[in-house]
């Protein structure tokens, strides 16, 4: 794997450096898009609005900006990838996306009802792109800073760090809006419209660690059009994975049971809400049973993988996820959904994780693009978060029943779990490697 000469693989300065932009970007996907912004968003705007001379719901307008911030980076992200490895601007665009979206986040702050409708909106969903696109960059870097026998231990430990993190900062934004005349904010509305400042300076905060310690770009001289380059990047990535069964399976594979993972991870508190008539404060604890609990999943995934296999550990974690899905449709009590959100918990942070790593170990010993490949990896999980989330809407709507949306959760798990056990995952090479 090629890296500049000025850091050494396998070096835990640089590895903990990589593992804290989780700790810095993993705020955004807790405190803003699980816990915090999205019942401000409908409680702050008018229950119906219009765009565009259209009218909708303001939770279906709030839908379509995270489909929309998806959609985006979906689009442009392989581009930008292929661009980041034949002109070395990795880190460049991994910098790129951070400012982006931390900025797009402070800019939540001037959002407090109909009057900034576009404010709020525009500037979420350029946060989610930010979000998203830094992550494309943040996953390439892994396979760059270790050797392959490190790629679970280390992609477990960044998650581990995103969760702990996102956590720290949900618990402290808590307390402040609980307590929000204690701290001398005239109401709840001004100390949650803080709490999205102290997202924004945190993601670019702890940014700064990663920004320094991560190895620096290596551009090449005399780069010809990097447009065209980008996509002749895409093009030669395609036709290795298009000849490549093994990865190609692991990529269907992957595409399938995201489609479920993510779309459980989006609407698990909606429906907690709507079909258990859970509170604010249920909610906000079933977020953090679910992170807490990750931390201890994404390490006990990590492990298993080291005694039996990354695809043993995967195909575990995919049969516990049919059973959530089923456990899901015949619960009525709110302590077996507690249950149920510790177990999503459990197997949240190894299936991220240990698909990571997985996927790292399939891309061809070797390549000089790894963003390339990351980009294919990326785009997939965003089109399954479009398919996934429509896919439950819609069976939401012809059937009157969120359970039954869960059945069909379901079925995309059994469906990656069968393409999985298609795939052959090389062992990890001994490398001098530190344990």
């Amino acid at each position: 794997m090629p890296h500049t000469p000025d850091f050494q693989l396998n070096d835990k300065r640089v590895i903990n450096g990589w593992a804290f932009f989780d700790w810095a970007n993993s705020a955004f996907a807790l405190v803003i898009t699980a816990a915090i912004f999205p019942a401000y968003y409908v409680a702050v705007t008018d229950e119906v609005v219009q765009v565009f001379g259209i009218e909708m719901s303001n939770s279906s307008l709030y839908a379509y900006a995270i489909s929309a911030a998806y959609l985006l980076i979906a689009l442009f992200s392989p581009l930008l990838s292929g661009i980041a490895d034949y002109g070395g601007r990795r880190k460049f665009f991994l910098k790129f996306f951070t400012v982006l979206g931390s900025a797009a986040c402070l800019s939540l702050y001037f959002f407090k009802g109909m009057d900034q409708l576009a404010l709020g909106t525009i500037g979420f969903i350029l946060a989610m792109a930010g979000f998203a696109g830094g992550l494309v960059f943040y996953n390439a870097f892994l396979p760059v800073i270790v050797t392959d026998d490190l790629y679970d231990r280390v992609s477990a430990r960044g998650f581990s760090f995103g969760y702990i993190g996102s956590v720290i900062l949900l618990v402290g934004n808590l307390v402040l809006i609980q307590f929000s005349d204690t701290f001398g904010f005239p109401d709840k509305g001004a100390a949650t419209r803080f709490a999205f400042l102290t997202v924004g300076l945190w993601w670019i905060g702890f940014a700064l660690i990663p920004f320094r310690r991560l190895p620096s770009d290596a551009r090449q001289k005399g780069a010809p059009d990097l447009l065209a380059r980008g996509f002749q990047e895409l093009k030669k990535v395609w036709r290795v994975v298009k000849g490549e069964s093994n990865i190609k399976s692991f990529l269907f594979s992957f595409f399938a049971y995201s489609a479920g993972v993510q779309t459980v991870l989006f609407l698990a508190a909606t429906f907690a809400e709507k079909e258990l008539a859970f509170g604010t404060a249920e909610l906000i604890l079933v977020v953090l049973i679910l992170q807490i609990v990750a931390i201890a999943g994404a390490v006990a995934a990590a492990r298993l993988s080291e005694w039996k296999g990354n695809k043993f550990a995967l195909i575990i974690l995919l049969l516990i996820w049919v059973g959530i899905c089923l456990s899901g449709y015949l619960v009525h009590v709110k302590g077996q959904f507690y249950a149920i959100a510790a177990a999503v918990g459990l197997v949240m942070g190894g299936i991220q994780s240990m698909s990571r790593s997985t996927y790292s170990k399939l891309i061809p010993e070797g390549t000089k693009d790894p963003t390339s490949f990351f980009s294919f990896y990326d785009v997939l999980e965003k089109v399954a978060i479009i398919l996934g989330t429509f896919t439950f809407g819609f069976i939401e709507q012809i059937t009157g029943s969120m359970r039954s949306s869960l059945l069909v959760l379901g079925a995309f798990f059994i469906i990656g779990l069968l393409l999985l056990l298609r795939v052959k995952v090389r062992h990890a090479r001994m490398e001098g490697a530190e344990k």
